[in-house]
């Protein structure tokens, strides 16, 4: 979780137990004091599910542009070996025709040694 996310749960968990404290400690009858505390639960259980809300598409926009920016660098390792692969299959058809060409001349001087 993010420290914005933390001090937003925070806040809001704050407000309503200051908000409870508050009711409770108030001189009130009893009906009002009951009244007030369950008014008070549900804002608090209203932010809440807003805080949570909130969080979830933090979350999900997080999750979004790290799945972006994998996908973007897995590609950008799948290209780079491409060139990579390229470049050693070069080299190897380079290394491959030296010898056949040894293998010619390798060839020509057994033939001229037969026929001496």
């Amino acid at each position: 979780m993010s420290n914005t996310s933390n001090t937003a749960l925070g806040l809001l968990l704050g407000s309503a137990i200051g908000a409870t404290l508050g009711i409770l400690f108030a001189p009130d009858k009893g009906v009002n004091t009951r009244r007030k505390l369950t008014d008070e639960a549900i804002l608090a259980k209203d932010k809440v599910a807003a805080g949570a809300v909130d969080l979830k598409d933090q979350i999900q926009n997080t999750v979004s542009s790290g799945k972006a920016t994998l996908e973007t660098q897995l590609e950008s390792v799948v290209s780079n070996a491409s060139y990579k692969a390229d470049d050693i299959i070069s080299t190897l058809e380079k290394k491959l025709e030296a010898l056949k060409e040894k293998n010619k001349q390798l060839q020509k001087d057994t033939d001229l040694k037969k026929t001496v």
